[in-house]
């Protein structure tokens, strides 16, 4: 079961929360960002739940320092602020995702659990899907007789994608997360990225990458892949 640790100040939100998580994760709690960050260098944890807001010290200075000190698992701050410009300082220290109060418990159920899925694909580093190994440790896509080297943007979209099969990203989204929120790049970058990758990835049939119309790109897996998509 995974350990979920709840930064919040405010006992009322912090109690709803922990009550909300207990069935489904053992959850450790905090009142401010000190005691957080004690918790956190005396146990293991596998997520963090942070208001920005807290005495002491704040969730933003909070999330500095763990990333300052190499701690590396997802961190969701919970805002009251609803602005890009909040948001995008969050990001850009190190935050995984963003939740604004007040607080929808089945999308932070959600949402955890999408975090620590994609916090188990990137430690794990390898998504299988049949007999198709995509591997993040050599940028490779490979199966018994073809293996096809990508450079790391093209295999960051393709692992971003094959990491969640029928879900679609928009181009905005894409940029965002692989290319940086600062990034001068446009979406024509992911339409030439998403060019290659088609021609690259022809051989491998278990898996196809789509356009979406009007909305974005999803990786679908075919038939003949059947339900064995796994990270490993």
């Amino acid at each position: 079961m995974a350990t979920i640790l709840v930064a919040e100040d405010e006992k009322n939100l912090q109690l709803l929360i922990r009550a909300q998580l207990k069935p489904y994760y053992t959850v450790l709690t905090a009142d401010n960002g000190e005691e957080a960050l004690a918790i956190i260098e005396s146990q293991h944890i596998d997520l963090l739940i942070a208001d920005i807001m807290m005495p002491k010290m704040d969730g933003i200075e909070l999330l500095r320092e763990l990333r300052r000190d190499g701690f590396g698992f997802p961190v969701l701050l919970l805002t009251a602020k609803q602005t890009i410009t909040d948001k995008r300082e969050g990001f850009k220290t190190g935050a995984d995702d963003y939740l604004t109060k007040p607080v929808i418990y089945e999308e932070l159920l959600l949402r955890i659990e999408a975090l620590l899925r994609r916090a188990h694909i990137s430690a794990e580093q390898k998504i299988r899907i049949g007999d198709v190994t995509v591997d993040s440790a050599t940028y490779t896509l490979s199966d018994s007789e073809t293996v096809v080297s990508l450079p790391k943007k093209e295999f960051e979209l393709l692992f971003k994608l094959l990491s969640y099969p029928g879900q679609i990203f928009t181009r905005n989204q894409l940029l965002d997360e692989i290319w940086g929120y600062d990034s001068e790049s446009s979406e024509d970058t992911i339409k030439t990225h998403m060019n290659r990758l088609r021609n690259k990835c022809k051989p491998f049939e278990v898996f196809q990458l789509l356009t979406v119309k009007g909305l974005g790109y999803k990786a679908v897996i075919t038939e003949e892949a059947g339900n064995h998509g796994t990270q490993a």
